[in-house]
């Protein structure tokens, strides 16, 4: 069986190539956030919204989650972020007459990008079974829809409740109190595709599944490896960080199968240096590692930290540390000496001297920073690599002291916030025991679906309604045809947007959207929350006149919902939520952990920090009562022979799976997405030319998936290895292929063949 995906639009006649940058941001990065903007909102509206962006009496950014400082420039804010703005404070609009004159059918086969430019959504939109054409319907309606088919269901356990991670706080404390007094913890998120990993290994060692770091940590810090990740495009504002530690003597690593241009050197338009300049080079160490190799090459560094200590007792390793605050060390130490360098040089495609060089830098620091993103968290084994990477900080004593400790860097906006406030599966017993004490019903107890398990439950049919808050569902998971096939099954999808995309022309036998107000638009005289990647809350005030006066807050959809399917709670009392967010954070500040007195706290400019035990007191919350050392054995990923290891991308023209425009400035690539950037050497190999045009196939147990028709590009990535855009290449990857423990899709080690089309 061959899998292939959907055939939307696979011809890109104005792609064109040019050579990659070396330095990112600069006057191209102004130009482009100032075009973008102008022809997404037009130059008042420019003004307006730009000057609020992460500003202490504005809006949060609704695109990364970096955190801002104390001090904060006019303009916090970088190229991605003005697109993702502009994005949501277009004046295009997409009316009923749009959904008259484009069946379902119809927006199936365009693609996101076309899907994403119409505009903002402006009424809720209906499709009744047996239609092929979404139709107006009010809001009391829509709930009666969707509170109908919920009360309809043979249990609770058969509807499923997805989250994108731009929820505020606010909103999604009262979706998870929705669902679970529904009676069902299916509450898969966008986190179980992207940072799942991170969550489980770092809760696995260090007690608490966020980073240990604040962002003045990082401008402390003496050395920072920066893995798996390309924040010149994903989360750009990193890079000032990144600038401030070099300025303030630290040296950064990079570790990455790509050169990426940020790494490389940065011109920060906000210096005249990086206006005029040079700017500033970032990475003093590019460690071009092998697909999969991390683990391998954080195990190998730690190896050689243990014999400098062999060498020199008592100068490397922190004894003290060790002894008071871990477990497992002697265990983890001789399986670390055993290490075989053959599988390290095989595993990394890197040579032992580049590894040794490194492991200097990290005897000649005191304070070790490690940042990662999806690059370490799709594989099969990236668990034990985020565990690996704990070793290693451990081994020295750093945790727990300033300018050291883990970096995941998380993507959305308010993701880590939203697991924060409920939105998660596998919800710990103390979280349901305040749930219950605080509400007065007793919340489920077993736990629900991930997103893989949710995709294979609406397949199997034992899922029958989806309701999605944000997010493009279709194009952020795997599998493409079986996500699809599964969502189609559905009695009822339920999509909560604010732009259409590609989850909305793949529904159920019925189909809701309906339409929210944006992270840039005003909801009344109220503010919402947030929570950044580094712990930190803060209040977010839309400025904006909504896009239309027919949409509602994601408060009010989900209060309107609850009213309708339990009718005269005694329990909760939605309505005065839906009237009043400090009554809803009332209630979070008595059942979260860290939100006290959280109404009062959250007004004041920049917010609080929550509370961090390992950052805060070296006090690690696992079952020992210590941060464990654990044991990862490294087993090489080995292709077979003519085959590639493919992980998956974003262009600089995308943001998770909002894609922006067409072009991938830092890759040379302009005017489309179907490529796919392999080792010249590689492709000599195989006989392919550069700008051929191939066909990726994965080969798995159960057949083979295809994406079609993407150009060839000679690109310096690591040997062995080759990249593609997501969602184009999301087919690729099995629903099945998943991390261990994570249960996160393995996007980023894919075995594939390049072949010519027939």
């Amino acid at each position: 069986m061959v899998r292939k995906a959907p055939r939307e639009d696979v011809t890109e006649d104005g792609l064109e190539v040019g050579p990659p940058k070396e330095w990112a941001a600069g006057i191209p990065g102004v130009t482009r956030s100032l075009l973008t903007s102008y022809a997404q909102m037009g130059a008042g509206r420019t003004f307006l919204t730009l000057a609020r962006v992460n500003q202490k009496d504005g809006f949060d950014c609704p695109g990364c989650a970096w955190p801002e400082g104390g001090h904060r420039s006019p303009a916090e804010f970088c190229e991605n972020g003005a697109k993702a703005v502009a994005e949501e404070a277009t004046t295009r609009r997409v009316t009923r007459d749009f959904f008259a004159a484009h069946s379902v059918g119809d927006l199936a086969r365009h693609t996101d990008y076309w899907l994403g430019q119409q505009g903002r959504l402006t009424e809720p939109m209906y499709k009744p079974e047996g239609a092929d054409h979404y139709e107006p319907i009010t809001w009391e309606r829509a709930f009666d829809v969707v509170a109908g088919e919920l009360r309809a269901l043979g249990g609770p356990d058969e509807a499923v409740f997805y989250t994108s991670g731009r929820t505020s706080n606010e909103a999604a404390f009262v979706y998870q109190l929705l669902v679970r007094r529904f009676g069902t913890n299916n509450l898969p998120d966008c986190s179980n595709m992207c940072h799942e990993s991170s969550g489980s290994a770092l809760t696995q060692t260090l007690g608490i599944g966020k980073g240990t770091v604040s962002l003045e940590d990082l401008h402390r810090a003496d050395l920072v490896f920066v893995v798996g990740q390309n924040p010149g495009t994903n989360h750009p504002r990193m890079l000032s960080a990144l600038e401030r530690a070099k300025r303030n003597g630290a040296r950064i690593v990079a570790v990455n199968p790509l050169p990426e241009a940020g790494l490389l050197r940065f011109k920060n338009p906000q210096r005249p240096s990086g206006l005029a300049g040079r700017g500033t080079t970032l990475a003093d160490r590019f460690l071009q590692i092998r697909l999969n190799g991390d683990l391998a090459l954080f195990k190998a560094l730690s190896r050689l930290l243990l014999e400098a200590e062999d060498a020199a007792p008592g100068t490397v390793v922190d004894h003290d540390f060790v002894q008071e605050h871990t477990h497992g060390f002697e265990e983890w130490a001789a399986d670390t000496r055993a290490l075989d360098w053959a599988d390290v040089e095989e595993a990394t495609g890197l040579g032992r001297a580049a590894v040794e060089e490194t492991a200097r830098d990290v005897l000649g620091a005191k304070s070790v920073i490690v940042c990662w993103a999806m690059g370490l968290t799709q594989h099969r084994n990236s668990v034990a690599t985020i565990r690996e990477v704990v070793n290693f900080l451990l081994l020295r004593g750093n945790v727990g002291r300033p300018g050291a400790g883990v970096c995941p860097v998380r993507g959305h906006s308010n993701v880590q916030g939203d697991r924060t406030m409920g939105i998660y599966e596998k919800p710990s017993a103390a979280f349901l025991d305040a749930l219950r004490d605080e509400f007065g019903f007793e919340p489920p107890r077993e736990h629900g679906l991930d997103t893989v398990e949710a995709i294979r439950a609406l397949r199997s049919g034992e899922a029958k309604v989806f309701f999605a808050m944000g997010g493009n569902f279709v194009a952020a998971t795997p599998d493409t045809e079986v996500t699809e096939a599964a969502l189609r099954r559905a009695r009822l999808t339920v999509q909560v947007s604010t732009k259409l995309n590609r989850s909305h022309a793949v529904c159920g036998e019925r189909a809701l959207i309906l339409p929210t107000l944006g992270r840039t638009e005003r909801d009344d005289d109220r503010f919402v929350t947030v929570e950044d990647s580094m712990g930190m809350v803060h209040a977010s005030w839309g400025r904006l006149r909504p896009a239309s006066p027919d949409l509602l807050p994601e408060v009010a959809i989900v209060c309107g919902l609850a009213r309708e399917l339990f009718g005269d709670d005694p329990h909760v009392p939605w309505k005065e939520f839906e009237a009043d967010y400090d009554a809803i954070r009332e209630r979070i500040a008595r059942v979260v952990p860290g939100f006290g007195d959280f109404n009062t706290r959250v007004r004041a400019p920049g917010g609080f920090a929550l509370p961090n035990a390992p950052r805060d007191e070296r006090r690690f919350p696992t079952a020992t009562g210590r941060a464990v050392f654990t044991v990862n054995p490294l087993e090489v990923l080995r292709v077979p022979e003519g085959r590639l290891l493919l992980q998956t991308v974003r262009s600089h023209d995308q943001y998770n799976t909002t894609i922006y425009g067409l072009d991938d400035r830092y890759r040379g690539v302009s005017g489309g997405r179907r490529v796919v950037f392999v080792n010249p050497d590689d492709l000599a190999e195989r006989g392919l030319a550069d700008g051929e045009t191939v066909d990726l196939v994965s080969e798995w147990p159960d057949g083979e998936r295809r994406a079609e028709r993407f150009r060839v590009i000679a690109y310096p990535t690591a040997r062995g290895c080759c990249a593609a855009y997501f969602p184009e290449t999301n087919v690729l990857v099995p629903l099945d292929s998943v991390a261990e423990t994570s249960n996160t899709p393995t996007s980023k080690s894919v075995v594939v063949r390049l072949v010519r089309p027939v």
